[in-house]
């Protein structure tokens, strides 16, 4: 495999990131997943432009660099088409402690790979290991520091679930452990509000635009009693079908939404 790091190409199994990397020694970056279809990178903007909003709220300059470029160049040298890109910038090499110095050099690195076949259904649990922190500034970042969705997701494998998903402090619901939730109440689409601790996700923006959904606070029993409710991220989008092993009703949104994200128009 072939990755950018660093203003180049290189083969990934020669690739070195400093062991002084405050990407690597305090998490301390920022990433994109980013989906690729027939060549055509989709929603650039929105994710360049939620790295930006990122940056700006951990104090990280980013570089000024050619992100589509860069994008297309990675994605050549691994001969793909259709797949995923993973931008990681890190705020770059420096000694101990925790404030940065004055003077840093970014490191950008940059990933492809084939895509994934499309999930199915999802069952989900409710977190009880850890919560979204909706106080956090952090809940509105991608950051590299993602250990609460790690152990999340790593609960929800324990107790045969294909994702968890996680409450805030005030134990309603934020989002799973890798996707934005909605759900279909009475013919309209409700998500919680990005105060909730929800990730600004771009695919939850684009469903918003598309259909009119409204922010509104959300208990899991709203979830439970939903005519509908599905998961949104930048790969896919996928009805959940059963929540701490009651099973949910199933409605057209969600698959409506699916030939969207796969490139056709949807139908809400």
């Amino acid at each position: 495999m072939m990755i950018w790091l660093d203003g180049a190409l290189t083969d990934a199994g020669t690739a070195r990131i400093d062991p002084a990397d405050r990407g690597v020694t305090l998490g301390d970056g920022l990433f994109e997943t980013i989906a690729v279809r027939g060549g055509c990178i989709q929603r650039l903007d929105s994710h360049l432009d939620r790295m930006r909003a990122g940056a700006a709220i951990i104090g990280l300059v980013l570089p000024d660099v050619a992100y589509p470029a860069i994008f297309t160049a990675t994605l050549g040298g691994n001969g793909l088409t259709d797949g995923v890109l993973r931008l990681t910038i890190t705020r770059g090499i420096a000694g101990r402690g925790l404030l940065p110095p004055d003077i840093v050099r970014p490191t950008i690195m940059v990933t492809a790979s084939p895509a994934s076949p499309a999930p199915g259904p999802a069952r989900c649990i409710v977190a009880t290991r850890t919560r979204r922190n909706e106080h956090s500034p952090l809940c509105r970042v991608k950051s590299l520091s993602y250990l609460d969705n790690v152990l999340a997701r790593m609960e929800a494998q324990e107790r045969g679930a294909d994702d968890a998903i996680l409450l805030n402090t005030a134990g309603r619901v934020a989002e799973s452990s890798a996707a934005n939730l909605f759900i279909v109440r009475n013919g309209a689409l409700h998500t919680p509000p990005l105060a909730e601790g929800a990730l600004p996700g771009t695919m939850r923006a684009e469903v918003l635009r598309l259909t009119g959904g409204v922010e509104t606070p959300l208990s899991t029993d709203d979830v439970m009693e939903a005519d509908e409710a599905f998961l949104t991220n930048s790969l896919a989008i996928r009805p959940i079908i059963e929540l701490d092993g009651v099973a949910l009703r199933r409605g057209g949104v969600a698959e409506s939404l699916i030939v969207f994200s796969s490139g056709a128009s949807p139908v809400v």
